[in-house]
């Protein structure tokens, strides 16, 4: 019963710290809901386009856990145009706290320079709509608890929110470069992405101050190598450094992907989150279908605690292969 108190406590002191930081969520299996690592990788899947769904759940060994649902549809254009949309949901614990956000996104693919044209940069720009809300009755406050007759819900307490909904706008941008020579032994890829550009303003927290309730900027960099083994193996190394305000993510990842035949590829793989997290998934591209599955094992102070603090995620993204195969198709999978 202590322990459980303690996660317990844990958990909701946390999402009160994830409230507070005004910080997005994550996700480990990132490139399958593309657009939110980086606005330019719309259009980056093979195809005439791309649906993608992923589902996270966080912290499912205590409580009611974060509940992350994505997805997104992205395709390509003969115009040097890009255009792609994703509606992202999740649904904090506890706490009645609700996190909605949707945006479309135009990227920009015509740069291209090098003796071939190999070399291709993309530029993109994502506007869309953030909503919060919460449900005050649902948290549980100091003031509530009485030493010997425990928790009380009807007991009066002084905290309250500025709102309990609010809807902004949002603006967000990201550059791509990568590498598109056929038949090179490794490819290169990168690119850097800002979101909460326009400083969104989000009165939840405080109708007071700006800085508690301005939408800390997210600024994130990533990139990889795709080394092209024997035919039909190649293996992806790749990081993500991700901040917003005061959080920061590290992510480090690589991943194997195996012909097995004319229809279907194997995938297998692993992920670090810095301090955070290891995560092995496998994952299988069937026709037009590829399905990821990660388990996120804890390896932070928290998950010291309990076992079954952990996190898993399941991808599923459907893309008709009747268009011709992307140029940086090595990023089209649920499995970076």
């Amino acid at each position: 019963m202590k322990l459980s108190a303690l996660l317990t406590t844990c958990l909701v002191l946390a999402g009160m710290q994830r409230l507070a930081a005004q910080t997005d969520p994550h996700f480990t299996q990132n490139y399958t809901y593309p657009m939110y690592v980086n606005p330019a990788l719309a259009g980056s899947g093979n195809g005439d386009y791309r649906v993608s769904a992923i589902y996270r759940s966080q912290w499912g060994g205590v409580g009611n856990p974060y509940r992350t649902t994505g997805v997104s549809f992205d395709t390509r254009t003969d115009k040097n145009i890009n255009l792609g949309a994703n509606l992202m949901n999740q649904a904090a614990g506890d706490g009645g706290f609700n996190y909605l956000n949707a945006y479309a996104t135009i990227a920009y693919t015509g740069v291209k320079f090098g003796k071939n044209l190999e070399h291709r940069l993309v530029f993109a720009l994502q506007p869309g709509l953030i909503n919060r809300r919460i449900d005050q009755s649902k948290f549980k406050w100091g003031e509530q608890w009485n030493p010997i007759t425990g928790y009380n819900a009807s007991n009066p307490t002084s905290e309250s929110f500025a709102a309990t909904s609010a809807t902004t706008f949002d603006v967000g941008a990201g550059a791509l470069y990568y590498d598109a020579s056929e038949d090179k032994k490794y490819n290169v890829f990168g690119g850097v992405s800002f979101f909460h550009l326009n400083s969104p303003k989000d009165p939840i927290i405080s109708s007071q101050s700006d800085v508690l309730n301005t939408i800390p900027l997210r600024y994130t960099i990533h990139g990889g190598v795709s080394f092209n083994m024997e035919e039909g193996l190649s293996i992806v190394p790749h990081i993500l450094y991700m901040q917003q305000g005061n959080a920061r993510e590290t992510m480090l990842g690589v991943y194997a992907q195996k012909n097995v035949n004319e229809e279907t590829d194997i995938m297998v793989g692993a992920y670090y989150r810095h301090k955070d997290a290891f995560a092995p998934f496998v994952g299988v591209d069937y026709r037009d279908f590829l399905v990821g599955l990660s388990y996120d094992m804890n390896t932070s102070k928290l998950g010291s605690l309990s076992r079954n603090i952990n996190s898993f995620e399941l991808s599923v993204s459907y893309k008709p292969k009747k268009g011709a195969k992307s140029i940086f198709d090595f990023i089209r999978c649920p499995r970076l």
